[in-house]
């Protein structure tokens, strides 16, 4: 796929965060958005944990400790994976699902000083569970937990990021749009575990 034209590496440098619920089109989004730039990469969470090969618990599974254990590990890999793509060049399109503002901070703390930007896919409950319908049987997940997922997401991404409504879009217009206006619909995140610090400073 040729690169954009008129997209510059600094308009979208550092790490983009793809969130959404499960079938919300993260992975497919950002694999198409890291092949519109010159120098891109896509980390996600479902390719990092297949370097497990015997032992694997994902985040719903049991035992629980370990379910925990894993998603943590997996978290850090991503991060460290990232770092190294940012720090020699690329631009990474990160794709994961992020429950809440606590697991986005422990993202921005590992990556930091880099700059992180947000984006939150948002094709809607039916058409995420429809997507998963007709995956291939083997890509299919068992998630029933939409209803609360979407209204924790909300809840703590509400003024966070760039909710982008995709529901009447392809996955090509999807990531088209993303990378074009991603500049002007997002800020760099920072960190919270130094918001009071930068309170007092008053930045």
């Amino acid at each position: 796929m040729e690169a954009f034209r008129g997209v510059t590496a600094d308009a979208v440098s550092g790490c983009v965060i793809v969130t959404g619920m499960p079938g919300a089109g993260k992975t497919t989004v950002t694999a198409l958005a890291a092949g519109l730039l010159r120098r891109a990469a896509q980390v996600g969470g479902d390719a990092v944990n297949m370097m497990i090969r015997s032992g694997f618990v994902w985040f719903m599974g049991t035992p629980t400790e370990e379910a925990l254990r894993q998603d943590e590990l997996c978290n850090r890999n991503m991060c460290s994976l990232a770092n190294n793509f940012i720090d020699f060049g690329f631009t990474v399109l990160l794709d994961t699902v992020l429950a809440d503002r606590a697991e986005l901070d422990f993202f921005l703390t590992l990556m930091s000083p880099r700059p992180v930007r947000l984006v939150v896919l948002e094709p809607g409950i039916e058409m995420c569970r429809h997507r998963n319908a007709t995956r291939d049987p083997e890509a299919q997940f068992e998630f029933d937990g939409y209803e609360r997922l979407e209204a924790d997401m909300k809840r703590e991404f509400g003024d966070v990021g760039w909710w982008l409504d995709t529901s009447a879009f392809t996955a090509d217009q999807t990531a088209e749009q993303l990378v074009t206006e991603l500049a002007d619909r997002t800020v760099v995140l920072e960190p919270g575990w130094n918001r009071w610090l930068r309170r007092l400073h008053s930045i």
